[in-house]
């Protein structure tokens, strides 16, 4: 009887894992609800936004050779509408699913649902199958919903249709660290009340509430969970011995963390999708939306102890640090209860290596990508904060605000063709660049802003070439050459600029539709520092020769034009209709304003001028009459 038990409990061991491993049909059915009394800091409990009324939502976890969906259901109640957004995913062929509302895609309606083919979509080529790996999130991308609470991490292991794991680097088990920063007030609030506001024109960002840091479990061949617990309160356990994967994740809205584990060497081994070869660190520096993969040797002592997991935010990301604000946390590793924290007297944060992510090498090799004519194919992009006209402070790429459209984007190159290769059709400010198909792109920024930057390009990985990261310093060190002969820069999706640096990105236009580049500070993209990079419009037609119904339909049950330009005009890149310009820059010059408060500066100089020779004389009037007044009292005086 005991052999028969065991072998039936290794019959369902192998069900089970031939159920992860083979290749599946997947589709999760998330329903997004308000999610009461969460309180992760243990300060405020507020309502949130989760999934299927659950917060954290849940993680997704699958196979690089699943077809993954989601049937997204708006179920907010409150008449606000959302979009999900697969943070990472090329969307080849399916740029519809990529779920940038006003991009992409109409909002959903509260009420309303929709399916997005998130991985191996039956649209998509069937030689890009299988052909994407590693670590990503999953958010909202409708106005701050993802500060809201609506985010989770994506994890898709490299395994193949046969079940067969072909990860870069081995290892025994894998956990996602998801990283964020929290806010106790809801952020349409903070975003009318404390930022897009004429009483905020320095344009400082709302600084958060909390820290976040809380673990998921994430195999390869099994359910993943969240698991319990938020900072102090949240354990990794090790087992001796043991290899762990740790795929950390920042899903902040505005903080950037250094991260690092007391008592064991870290190996970085993927960066935001990307394998690499593996790089031992002190620590990482993860800005928002990046994503890195650590191994991480557990340890074999005779003598146990558990170890701390830090995480410090980086205070150059608010404008002021309140005294409530707690910079640093810290989670536990755990190899048993009731253990002593061990301390392996290490340096300090300041005093570790700095990382630089350009030294990272990919493990699939890319040469650079060259530039056939740089003057079309290059396009430098100045980054700056401009207080505008109507008080408001707005970011911009080369003096431009982004303003989204009455027209999806997308359905713009749909209705009007290969006409969209002229940029004007997508707005006067949208900012669109244009690229043929298959050209080589480079983006050259320049951050002219006093704070770090984080830019993603939607659809495609880039490569970094080139980083500078202080135009101003004397140091050499701070602003190296250009090197054209690298053999296989780092690629990535989310690019960190540094204050007074340079950033030089290059990809390849391979994958036609419109792709938003936008800062991931949430608050700088509510404040327009964002653009649109067109891909192949001039192959676009033959390749998009329809958009689901779903997607026609979530725009005609608000209302919204599916057709012509981005003002929703057939045919024009002049009339816009009702769609908003930009405001006006602060004008320099003469202007009537200037000559206005010029003029009236000069006369209160003059009036002020006026009064204190007035009163002057007026004083010296008196002291004169006083002092006659004493000499007639003297005189009298005298006289007796």
């Amino acid at each position: 009887m005991a052999s028969f038990v065991k072998m039936l409990k290794t019959l369902l061991s192998l069900a089970y894992l031939s159920l992860f491993c083979a290749a599946q049909d997947i589709q999760y059915d998330w329903k997004l609800t308000k999610v009461p009394n969460i309180d992760p800091s243990g300060l405020y409990p507020r309502t949130v936004l989760g999934i299927n009324g659950q917060w954290p939502p849940p993680p997704i976890n699958i196979n690089s050779t699943d077809y993954f969906s989601i049937k997204f259901t708006n179920q907010l109640g409150d008449g606000h509408p959302s979009a999900l957004h697969s943070h990472g995913m090329f969307f080849n062929r399916t740029n519809y699913y990529d779920g940038a509302a006003m991009i992409t895609q109409c909002p959903i309606p509260d009420g309303s649902s929709m399916t997005y083919d998130v991985l191996n979509s039956p649209r998509s080529p069937p030689e890009r199958f299988g052909k994407q790996w590693g670590t990503y999130w999953t958010h909202s991308h409708y106005k701050g919903q993802y500060v809201d609470g609506f985010r989770t991490p994506s994890v898709i292991h490299n395994v193949d249709s046969g079940g067969v794991n072909h990860e870069a680097h081995q290892y025994d088990d894998d956990f996602t660290i998801s990283l964020g920063d929290w806010y106790n007030e809801w952020y349409d609030v903070l975003n009318s009340t404390e930022f897009m506001n004429v009483n905020n024109p320095s344009g400082a960002e709302p600084i958060p509430d909390a820290h976040l840091i809380y673990f998921q479990h994430t195999p390869w061949n099994g359910f993943a969970e969240n698991l319990p617990g938020f900072n102090e309160n949240a354990t990794l356990r090790f087992e001796a011995n043991k290899t762990y994967r740790l795929r950390i994740v920042n899903m902040s809205s505005l903080s950037m963390f250094y991260f690092w584990i007391e008592g064991h060497q870290m190996e970085i081994i993927e960066v935001d999708g990307v394998d690499t070869e593996a790089f031992p660190v002190d620590f990482i520096s993860v800005s928002v939306a990046q994503r890195y993969s650590v191994l991480v040797k557990a340890r074999a002592d005779a003598d146990p102890k558990n170890w701390k997991i830090n995480l410090a935010a980086d205070g150059d990301m608010y404008d002021n640090v309140p005294d409530t604000l707690q910079m640093n946390i810290s989670s536990i590793i755990s190899y048993g209860d009731n253990l002593e924290v061990g301390d392996d007297g290490r340096a300090t944060l300041d005093e570790f290596e700095v990382f630089d992510d350009t030294q990272l090498v990919p493990v699939e090799p890319i040469p650079m990508y060259e530039l056939s004519d740089p003057s079309t194919q290059s396009h430098r992009l100045d980054i700056y904060f401009t207080t505008f006209e109507n008080g408001i402070n707005y970011g911009t790429f080369n003096n431009n605000t982004f303003v989204a459209p009455l027209v999806p984007s997308i359905m713009t190159m749909m209705s009007e063709g290969a006409k969209t290769s002229d940029a004007r059709y997508f707005g006067p400010n949208s900012h669109a660049i244009i690229s043929k198909h298959l050209d080589v792109v480079e983006f050259e920024l320049f951050n002219w802003d006093s704070g770090y930057h984080p830019f993603h390009m939607h659809g495609t990985s880039f490569q970094v070439v080139w980083r500078q990261t202080d135009l101003t310093s004397d140091d050499p060190a701070d602003h190296p050459d250009f090197n054209p002969l690298q053999e296989n820069p780092i690629r990535r999706d989310t690019v960190m600029v540094p204050p007074s640096g340079r950033v030089k990105i290059r990809f390849i236009a391979d994958n036609p539709g419109v792709w938003f580049f936008h800062c991931h500070i949430d608050w700088h993209l509510a404040s327009g520092l964002a653009l649109l990079m067109v891909q192949g419009p001039e192959v676009f037609p033959s390749i998009y020769t329809e958009i689901p119904t779903d997607f026609y339909q979530q725009c005609q049950a608000q209302n919204l034009s599916t057709a012509g330009n981005a003002g929703g005009i057939t045919d024009s890149v002049t009339d816009f209709g009702a769609l908003p310009e930009q405001p006006h820059l602060p004008r320099v010059g003469w202007t009537p304003v200037m000559i206005g408060t010029f003029v009236a500066c000069i006369l209160a100089a003059l009036m002020g001028i006026t009064a204190l020779c007035f009163y002057g004389l007026q004083s010296h009037t008196d002291e004169d009459d006083e002092d006659e007044h004493e000499q007639e009292k003297y005189e009298d005086r005298h006289v007796e």
